[in-house]
């Protein structure tokens, strides 16, 4: 077992982590966005990337989300747990709030969304592969990354739809009183295509969201680029928590039947 952890805005270099080396590697899908920072949380071997490279120079539209989830299966990973920055869509999600996110609405549109593109860069990724995304989400992750944050007594949501859209910028207020009326919980710009590609190379995927703010659909105020990272580094202490307690939980659990039946689904979606 081997966890991947991707850092979202503001967590690339988490406490918790004892670095052992870093390495460069390059993949048939092109560059990761950053190296591959290996080394462990208590005993576990994991391996961190930092989503939008160093010093937060990849805009999500740019991020080579296929080379980075490549890379860490390459690497040995058979689980990721991503932290990413949101928005909230509905009253309820507060920002400071943690949020594992269970499911999304996919509004990108340029991005690569497939390792199945004709292109047969890879043996394993010929052919097309209409993988279900159904649950989106690993849902045994999630309920332990639930029931971590909310025996610690931290302010998480046990599961919320997020609408991914394209950025960089942020959406206008008729973008978002739309997203509100569809009763999406949450918006971002990096969980799609991240959740599906890991779920064509059958790993085990989890997204806990942080709320940073209230996006702009309640009239409450208007989000910024400077108010978000804000909010992530003053709650950044209950994100790193989460994740480390949840990396220690699921090492000591069997993952066994997850893993192949992961696998299985992906051999059984390619035609």
């Amino acid at each position: 077992m081997k966890i991947g952890i991707i850092g979202g805005s503001g967590f690339q270099n988490p406490s918790f982590f004892q670095l052992t080396k870093e390495t460069e590697l390059s993949t048939p899908f092109g560059n990761p966005s950053d190296v591959f920072r290996l080394g462990k949380v208590g005993d576990v071997e994991c391996v961190l990337i930092s989503r939008h490279g160093p010093g937060h120079t990849i805009p999500p539209t740019f991020v080579n989300y296929r080379a980075n989830l490549w890379g860490l299966k390459e690497l040995g990973c058979t689980h990721i747990i991503a932290t990413t920055a949101c928005g909230s869509l509905q009253e309820e999600y507060r920002p400071g709030d943690l949020v594992v996110i269970d499911s999304f609405i996919d509004r990108t549109v340029r991005r690569e969304t497939t390792f199945f593109d004709g292109k047969n860069l890879t043996s394993e990724t010929s052919g097309v592969c209409h993988i279900p995304m159904e649950p989106a989400f690993c849902s045994r992750l999630c309920d332990l990354v639930y029931e971590t944050g909310k025996s610690a007594g931290k302010n998480i949501h046990p599961k919320a739809t997020v609408v991914t859209i394209e950025g960089p910028r942020f959406s206008t207020i008729s973008e978002s009183r739309l997203f509100h009326s569809w009763g999406a919980n949450l918006v971002n710009m990096t969980t799609v295509p991240e959740a599906t590609l890991a779920k064509e190379l059958g790993l085990l995927y989890v997204a806990i969201g942080l709320v940073t703010d209230y996006d702009c659909w309640n009239d409450t105020g208007r989000v910024s680029a400077h108010e978000v990272l804000r909010c992530f580094k003053e709650n950044l202490e209950h994100m790193a928590f989460l994740v480390k307690k949840t990396v220690e939980k699921l090492s000591t659990m069997d993952w066994s039947e997850d893993i192949d039946s992961a696998k299985k689904l992906v051999k059984s979606s390619i035609v």
